[in-house]
């Protein structure tokens, strides 16, 4: 599947003033909402703890997501500090999403829809990279909304079914694991942004695009926001429903690979999916062009390699593989 659309019926504007995916899949899989236990009372994911489903990811590379960080406790000695520390920062208020970026557009350009668009898998060994065109319009957002890497399954998978019948449209796009292998992450990410745009019913008029580099190009008119995920209303939107479905691809995925527990780990670099990877070997879903098969000696004779070098894909000493 390369692209989904759904698009229910617009509602009127106004200003502005987890259960897990699927079922663990092999005996070392992780129980369903454990990672729970260090939520926020509200859905929100405690700061400094890794988001679900990208926990084992190397600190070198951002996209994969990052470890929790080591500091100066807040007064207290040893880990109980740190842990005291990092429940405090649990109680500051997350900032949501706002329209201004949209209305920005809006009076610069005279855009009439604007798009917001995130991508998940970016970082992931395995499976798809998709990405979520979505429009707003300048409406309330449901009560929670942000970053999906900021929201626990339970909370993320509860804002998506909500969203489902809040945003004017919305569309998913996928590149799968060969078209990242033969195209590299950046022109991967095109294609899977071009398929979600292309499955929305109204061509935008304008698109924002989360982080710093724009990855569409012409004849997109494109703004890109750093923290968009974060900031803007569409964007956030986006990065939900991008989130939840792909989890729930991956969990599909992985139900003929138990022992790589895709349904936990989303096809990221979890201690049980490189323990597997050793083990059995890659599955068809992986990306065998990574610098994490140089890693796997039994395996080399399935790795691929591309003409041109991808600029996305980390080197090998930064893959975390041991």
């Amino acid at each position: 599947m390369s692209s989904e659309s759904q698009h229910p019926a617009t509602g009127p504007e106004s200003d502005e003033p987890e259960h897990n995916a699927g079922a663990p899949q092999g005996p070392w899989c992780a129980v369903p909402g454990a990672e729970e236990t260090r939520a926020r009372p509200d859905g929100l994911v405690v700061p400094g703890e890794p988001a679900p489903g990208e926990q084992s990811a190397p600190a070198e590379h951002p996209a994969h997501g990052g470890d929790s960080a080591h500091g100066e406790d807040s007064g207290a000695p040893g880990e109980h500090g740190e842990e005291a520390r990092r429940y405090a920062d649990a109680a500051m208020p997350i900032t949501p999403p706002t329209h201004r970026v949209e209305r920005s557009i809006r009076a610069k350009t005279g855009a009439k829809v604007v798009a917001g668009i995130d991508e998940v898998g970016r970082g992931a060994w395995a499976g798809p990279v998709t990405v979520c065109a979505a429009v707003t319009g300048l409406r309330r957002p449901p009560e929670g909304l942000t970053d999906s890497k900021l929201l626990t399954v339970k909370r993320r998978t509860e804002l998506a079914e909500a969203l489902h019948g809040w945003v004017s449209a919305h569309a998913l796009g996928h590149a799968s694991s060969e078209e990242i292998d033969e195209l590299g992450m950046t022109a991967a990410l095109r294609l899977a942004a071009l398929r979600a745009l292309e499955a929305l019913p109204v061509r935008p008029d304008a698109v924002i695009l989360d982080g710093k580099h724009d990855y569409l190009g012409m004849p997109w008119q494109v703004r890109t926001v750093i923290k968009g995920d974060q900031s803007c209303v569409s964007v956030a939107a986006a990065s939900v429903l991008a989130k939840v479905r792909r989890d729930a691809l991956m969990a599909e995925l992985g139900t003929d690979h138990s022992d790589f527990c895709f349904a936990d780990n989303a096809g990221y670099p979890s201690p049980v999916h490189k323990t597997a990877l050793q083990a059995l070997g890659p599955t068809p879903y992986h990306r065998m062009s990574w610098a994490f098969m140089d890693a796997l000696p039994r395996w080399q004779h399935l790795k691929r390699t591309r003409a041109l070098p991808d600029e996305e894909t980390p080197p090998a000493e930064q893959m975390g593989f041991f």
